[in-house]
């Protein structure tokens, strides 16, 4: 049990610096002994772990994609209260999120660009296949939460609606990535409140 405790915890570890250290240099520019150095653990530690740069690298790419899917999910579980005010907040948590994360944003460009190389390709597509599949059930059990207590319309389509919110929460990061005076706050929030108000259901009329 301990001994099991302390792989977790060596392998997370190794992780950890492994995300640091190709979010500094890049995939092609990172060497498994950079990230055995920055873990504080020998290389041959590190391919106990791990097969190659490449098994590391995907590996990185799964804990991130996990951690931002737990934390959307505790955002959501944290909270009562309509399904607007929960969807709102989520986009909040989000977009607050970005101070944390700008330094390793790199990252996710590696990721990105990692599912174009010939090398990864086909492993990458896969695991963004899921990822966005995953997160954007997350978003469409809200707006049909909305819908379900009559307080988004009954004709919204949930799923095109979720695809469609995660598609602009990635571009908005994408550009408080390239333009650091780009208020990826402000624009969140006013989107957001011109959505939840065509999502909302209408007054019946006399």
């Amino acid at each position: 049990m301990v001994y099991e405790a302390r792989r977790k915890e060596k392998k997370e570890r190794i992780l950890e610096a492994a995300a640091q250290v190709f979010a500094m240099r890049g995939y092609s520019g990172t060497l498994v002994a950079d990230i055995a150095v920055q873990a504080g653990v020998g290389k041959g530690t590190v391919y106990e772990y791990f097969d190659s740069k490449e098994d590391l690298f995907f590996a990185v790419f799964e804990w991130f994609v996990q951690a931002t899917e737990a934390k959307a999910k505790i955002s959501i579980s944290a909270l009562g209260g309509s399904a607007s005010h929960r969807l709102s907040a989520l986009s909040d948590s989000l977009m607050q999120s970005w101070d944390e994360m700008k330094d390793m944003y790199s990252l996710v460009m590696e990721f990105w660009s990692a599912s174009a190389s010939s090398q990864m390709r086909e492993r990458f597509k896969l695991a963004f296949k899921q990822g966005y599949k995953d997160f954007r059930q997350i978003v469409s059990s809200l707006i049909r939460d909305g819908i379900e207590r009559g307080e988004f319309r009954p004709e919204v389509d949930a799923e095109s609606v979720a695809a469609a919110l995660v598609g602009t929460w990635d571009a908005l990061l994408l550009q408080a990535w390239f333009d650091e005076d780009f208020d990826h706050l402000r624009a969140a929030k006013r989107f957001m409140e011109a959505l939840i108000s065509g999502l909302a259901s209408k007054p019946q009329l006399d």
